[in-house]
């Protein structure tokens, strides 16, 4: 559980495979292994070299697909993706991958990040004539495609990709080719490996483990792959810029069993807690616990680091979706009741240090506190394995406003106040850098730190901002 990220959700995973007589099968178990980036909408679109074929719908991916679903799409190749509504909205109409038929030939796209010059771009096309089915910025990009003037599929795509700010990591399918992009920052991860002679695309190398797949390297920022029944072909649309890959895919979003630029993802979150125990000494405390899921790693780090103890003081509900995916707050609230439990033989009458991976609102933390004093703990210390949250995301994680984030007005203390903890840490930012290690000589080992320091690794259209946030893009 993402501490406070209720509201905060994440962009969407993408997958993809071409040259396997079972891609539709294949695909669904990859979206099952990507179903924590999102749980609102799913669909995988096939090709038999003919003709393509979508089979999508709202809801879980198990709500989505059947037997009888998967069987009728048959094909050697699909691209597939499961969905949160970031920019745009929900319905059916959003769900991708996004289908187009033309008569020069038909075409699907799925998207994982958002563009923060969609709104420019869309503008610009409807005043040149184009007309838009969804309200997904994904559409875009299939408009800036058909608009192209450039001869053949290939270069129309370069041309279209170029013109784009913004996170994405982009499948692109027609009945011949798949196509595979990565923005020049490479602000979301993207994977290629092998089944067998098939190749496979995923946002989270645990998708590869899943469905038996070999990881064979990460998509480059910039890079445009197009795989045909002839092999894959490197090529790119652009030059790599500043690396700036999102910090909050190894507090958070990525599963704890996936590689990300070749660190795992849970010794990264176990290194976070090491380094929060040494920054934070001085706690005096009897039982170390963490919010599930995603903060079990800081905490098991945090309790070897520290010498105390590591316990289970909270327990998840089995069978609810992830709480902060909710779509409205009042959701949101009430799936914190429903989701976690103390475990009172372990809190009642001891001091606990709860290790949790962010704190965005404080209502949930507040609960959670809370809960566990009135389970019977004498004091509760909270850390966080992420330096405060205090600006905006434009890149796909829903938190469009300072507003909406308690770090922006209020100082450790008052936030500590708020939550009714007799304690608050948080990691700092080089502690976080350090934490995740990855290997790149850039500012800040090539991590997008926007949403902690405020400074975005790409300009921010005055379009994407809200009214208030004017002062972000001067």
């Amino acid at each position: 559980m993402l501490g406070e990220i209720r509201g905060l959700n994440e962009e969407c995973g993408v997958f993809g495979i071409w040259g396997h007589p079972d891609s539709a099968h294949i695909s669904y178990y990859g979206l099952h292994a990507l179903q924590h980036r999102g749980q609102e909408g799913a669909g995988i679109v096939v090709t038999d070299g003919d003709a393509l074929r979508a089979v999508k719908g709202e809801g879980l991916v198990n709500d989505v697909f059947n037997e009888e679903k998967l069987k009728s799409a048959k094909g050697n190749a699909a691209i597939a993706h499961v969905r949160y509504t970031t920019a745009g909205g929900g319905g059916i109409e959003n769900v991708q991958p996004l289908l187009f038929r033309s008569s020069t030939g038909s075409m699907a796209i799925a998207h994982n990040g958002n563009l923060v010059n969609a709104n420019h771009l869309k503008q610009h096309l409807e005043r040149s004539g184009n007309i838009f089915n969804s309200t997904s910025d994904t559409e875009v990009v299939v408009h800036l495609i058909k608009k192209s003037k450039k001869p053949g599929l290939r270069a129309q795509v370069k041309e279209a990709l170029s013109l784009l700010k913004g996170a994405f990591s982009i499948l692109l399918i027609t009945k011949d080719c798949m196509m595979i992009a990565r923005d020049r920052n490479g602000l979301r991860p993207l994977s290629i490996g092998k089944l067998g002679d098939a190749w496979v695309v995923a946002s989270e190398t645990c998708a590869f483990d899943l469905i038996g797949a070999e990881y064979v390297r990460d998509v480059e920022p910039g890079e445009l792959l197009v795989i045909t029944n002839n092999g894959m072909e490197e090529d790119r649309f652009a030059e790599k810029e500043k690396r700036a890959m999102c910090a909050m895919e190894y507090v958070y979003f990525a599963r704890p069993d996936s590689n990300v630029d070749e660190i795992n993802i849970h010794m990264a979150r176990k290194r976070m807690g090491k380094r929060l125990a040494q920054e934070c000494k001085g706690i005096e405390a009897d039982v170390v616990t963490g919010v599930p899921d995603s903060s079990i790693s800081a905490a098991i780090g945090f309790a070897e680091e520290a010498g105390i103890p590591y316990e289970l003081g909270l327990i998840k509900h089995k069978y609810t979706g992830r709480t902060f995916i909710q779509p409205t707050q009042e959701l949101r609230e009430r799936g914190v009741k429903m989701k976690l439990s103390p475990v009172v033989q372990v809190v009642k009458g001891k001091r606990v240090v709860m290790v949790d991976d962010s704190i965005v609102r404080g209502t949930t933390s507040r609960r959670i506190v809370t809960m566990l004093k009135e389970a019977g703990a004498t004091e509760v210390h909270v850390v966080i394995s992420s330096p405060p949250m205090k600006n905006p995301c434009f890149y796909g994680i829903d938190i469009s406003s300072s507003e909406e984030l308690i770090a922006s007005s209020k100082k450790v203390e008052e936030i500590r106040d708020a939550i009714g903890a007799d304690s608050l840490t948080f990691l700092s930012d080089e502690g976080l850098v350090d934490s995740i290690s990855r290997p790149f000589d850039d500012e800040n080992g090539g991590l997008c730190m926007a949403c902690f320091t405020g400074n975005y690794p790409t300009e921010i259209y005055p379009d994407t901002v809200l009214p208030h946030e004017k002062e972000l893009v001067k």
